[in-house]
């Protein structure tokens, strides 16, 4: 487990698929980083099942401190080992745990075990312009704006720009 003052990272737990089964087949939730497509339970279950034979990827559950339930998760994903890079991917799953701090602390977590643990150089993501409270998780945790792709998502019947967002490991080679 890596503990914040709020919240810990930790594995996935097989009692956590229902919530993330039912997050990613939220379309309020999808509206934020995806275009709505519903997932079928096996497809779903074989995501879940790829996950720990997939070595670019590390996901981890996100949960209160004091508490079982997920409230979310956190991904490094596209892990490059040649290049030190990886994308970064974020989900608090209710509405009541979002605007909360958790999701920051969440990255912040994240990245430490990008930097300290799989030695990476350089991490990324990208988002929704106009998720302005994902940016400034984003923004908070240290990553800067480097690009602005203009009508690159159809999310809900219109489309959207995306922002590309990266961060250097803080700390010199």
């Amino acid at each position: 487990m890596i503990k914040g003052s709020k919240i810990v990272l930790g594995p996935l737990m097989p009692g956590d698929a229902d919530a993330m089964f039912r997050w990613i087949n939220d379309v309020e939730s999808a509206r934020l980083d995806y275009a709505y497509r519903p997932t079928d339970w096996n497809a779903f279950q074989g995501w879940i099942d790829s996950l720990s034979k997939d070595k670019s990827r590390v996901m981890f559950a996100i949960r209160r401190i004091g508490a079982s339930p997920i409230i979310g998760f956190v991904g490094l994903h596209s892990i490059n080992p040649v290049h030190r890079s990886a994308d970064l991917s974020v989900r608090i799953g209710e509405e009541a745990n979002r605007n909360t701090g958790c999701g920051t602390e969440a990255i912040l977590l994240a990245l430490n075990v990008g930097w300290r643990h799989l030695n990476l150089r350089r991490i990324t993501l990208t988002t929704l312009a106009n998720n302005e409270r994902a940016i400034r998780a984003f923004t908070t945790a240290g990553f800067a704006r480097e690009g602005l792709a203009l009508s690159a998502a159809f999310i809900d019947g219109a489309w959207h720009d995306v922002v590309t967002m990266g961060i250097l490991r803080p700390i010199p080679d």
